[in-house]
């Protein structure tokens, strides 16, 4: 009946059009996966979708790594004095510099892991690619004597494409200068743990890089000395699918382990504990 017929009024939609800025989305390089930064921020940069782990700062792998209030810098003056005066060098040094932040390509200093005292250098791709200079090898070579004196582990992150052309010859020096002071680290009994992230290549790889008595690797990275279509282009032949990333590496031998970035400084630990035979409440200064 009429009697019980309500009026329906017609339904009005109100969309409420959310903002959201564009810088507040990343895209994953490998996969193309698109989701929040916040997301891949909490993920280490590692792509929540696929796995692919994106570079992070030298920074950044630094309070991943270390005890919270623990890192103490040193070195950190060291800068390039330009011996050869290369065109454009102490200009593209500069922006470097605004770039990255540290005064070249390494940082180092000590700190605690999981309570054990280390020393600690970590390269940054950021800082003209990560390339090896005479700053870097000579920070290496500081810290690994440092290591040595206060008889604590060294652990060294590499992310490079070789050596620093603008120096030359001074840039090739490095690769025997860092090899001989981690054979005076080996000769004095401190460990050393090597980590390679995307990409460690050229002369860092040809030197120090694979010298740890314990080589880590990061996901996917891209681990050699001269790039793949150079190789192919000597040999004459197709190279093998995966050639050059760690997980290839591993299969055949030249690596210990591939560890995944969020994983890194627990392994990191256990495996010290292991070669030390320290615990945290045993660890010294």
């Amino acid at each position: 009946m009429a009697w019980f017929k309500k009026e329906r009024k017609p339904r009005t939609s109100e969309r409420v059009k959310l903002e959201i800025p564009a810088d507040a989305w990343e895209k994953c390089d490998q996969c193309g996966h698109v989701d929040i930064r916040e997301r891949f921020v909490r993920a280490l940069n590692v792509c929540p979708n696929c796995g692919y782990h994106r570079r992070i700062s030298a920074q950044e792998y630094i309070d991943l790594l270390v005890d919270e209030g623990s890192w103490h810098e040193l070195f950190f003056t060291l800068k390039s004095a330009d011996p050869l005066k290369f065109e454009n060098y102490a200009d593209r040094v500069q922006a470097a510099v605004k770039k990255a932040g540290p005064l070249d390509a390494i940082r180092t200093g000590y700190a605690r892991l999981h309570g054990m005292a280390v020393n600690l250098g970590v390269m940054d791709f950021a800082f003209m690619g990560g390339s090896m200079g005479s700053v870097v090898g000579e920070k290496i070579a500081r810290l690994t004597r440092h290591a040595i004196d206060k008889r604590a582990p060294l652990i060294l992150v590499s992310a490079s494409g070789g050596a620093r052309m603008q120096e030359g010859v001074l840039s090739l020096m490095q690769m025997a200068k860092t090899s001989v002071v981690i054979a005076e680290l080996q000769g004095a009994g401190v460990p050393f743990m090597s980590v390679l992230t995307n990409p460690t290549t050229g002369g860092v790889s040809a030197s120090y890089a694979m010298q740890g008595d314990v080589i880590l690797a990061e996901p996917g990275a891209v681990i050699g000395f001269a790039g793949p279509r150079v190789i192919k282009q000597t040999i004459g032949q197709d190279l093998p699918e995966g050639f050059q990333t760690a997980e290839f590496l591993l299969d055949h031998g030249m690596i210990d382990a591939v560890v995944p970035r969020g994983e890194l400084r627990d392994t990191a630990a256990q495996l010290l504990r292991h070669m030390t035979g320290a615990w945290p409440a045993e660890a010294a200064d």
